[in-house]
């Protein structure tokens, strides 16, 4: 996401030799979206995988409508639609089948079950692998496993973002879904980013607004010195915290240059116990976080947020 402009300018020779530099450390699965960058990062993996499709698990996510501007104008996930979207993500990637294709959210209009049914024709047909989901709840999940097995389901989680902790990933592990996790850095408040005056967006977020970056920098202060302890760096503590809360969790990792995408791979050699995570989450708890991962308008259609 970060290769196409959803967080400030890149640089696409450095996207391409970072998606290529993945690749070739054994990481296969690249998480894009039809809508980042209006197609430009299909696009840009599409060039990245020319010649080696099989290298990589493609997951993809549909649905999310914007303007000819960059704007947002809601979710679209009818039947139509989603062979529409699958359509055309096919040409941009350059491919015959997607592995993984998931709505990006719900769409309150169309029931999941509607969608998830004409993903499975889409399976049968050879066009898509896997069906997943994406930040939603425990009764749209169990809803749409009913109707096609789903693989996995994509939400935000972190050790600042840990929601999904009491009723969804209890609904996952009954029923065999696995979790692609992505915010592990949450969108870099983990790892020191704070917002540039224009174009990284960041400010659009509550935790870097205001009174609440302050606070949640104390609790980045507090992972920065249990890393420090360990000789290792705060991303590289917050994603083997991810790993290690379970085997059925696949973090996303965000990195946008080479540079980041080692440091983040050290993180791979780091081992936590337990114990280690116990300490970890009471030095940090998880409602001692200052405002929401979204703005209050995208919160409220939130699935997963649903109680």
């Amino acid at each position: 996401m970060g290769m196409s402009g959803m967080y400030g300018p890149s640089d696409e020779a450095e996207s391409l030799a970072t998606i290529q530099a993945a690749l070739d450390s054994g990481i296969n699965v690249l998480d894009t979206g039809d809508f980042y960058g209006q197609g430009h990062n299909e696009m840009l993996i599409g060039r990245a995988l020319k010649g080696k499709r099989d290298a990589a698990l493609l997951s993809v996510k549909f649905g999310a409508m914007r303007g000819p501007d960059g704007s947002w104008t809601g979710y679209d996930a009818r039947p139509a639609a989603m062979k529409n979207f699958l359509a055309y993500s096919l040409k941009r990637l350059g491919v015959d089948y997607i592995d993984i294709y998931r709505p990006a959210r719900l769409d309150p209009r169309v029931p999941i079950a509607e969608t998830v049914g004409a993903m499975a024709d889409m399976v049968k047909a050879g066009f898509v692998r896997y069906i997943g989901l994406s930040e939603v709840g425990t009764e749209t999940i169990q809803r749409a496993h009913h109707v096609h097995p789903i693989c996995d389901l994509q939400i935000e989680y972190a050790i600042i973002s840990r929601s999904p902790e009491a009723e969804i990933f209890p609904v996952l592990s009954e029923l065999g879904i696995g979790v692609t996790a992505y915010g592990v850095l949450s969108r870099g408040l983990l790892s020191g980013s704070t917002p540039a005056t224009t174009g990284d967006g960041l400010g659009h977020f509550p935790r870097f607004i205001g009174d609440n970056l302050v606070r949640n920098q104390e609790l980045v202060k507090t992972l920065t010195e249990i890393a420090a302890a360990r000789g290792i760096t705060a991303t590289q503590l917050a994603i083997a915290w991810a790993l290690a809360k379970s085997k059925s969790i696949v973090p996303v990792i965000g990195a946008r240059t080479r540079v980041q995408l080692t440091e983040s791979l050290a993180a791979l050699s780091v081992t936590l116990s337990p114990e280690d995570l116990s300490q970890i989450e009471n030095a940090i708890p998880a409602d001692a976080v200052a405002g929401t991962r979204y703005a209050a308008e995208q919160m409220k259609v939130l699935d997963s947020e649903k109680r």
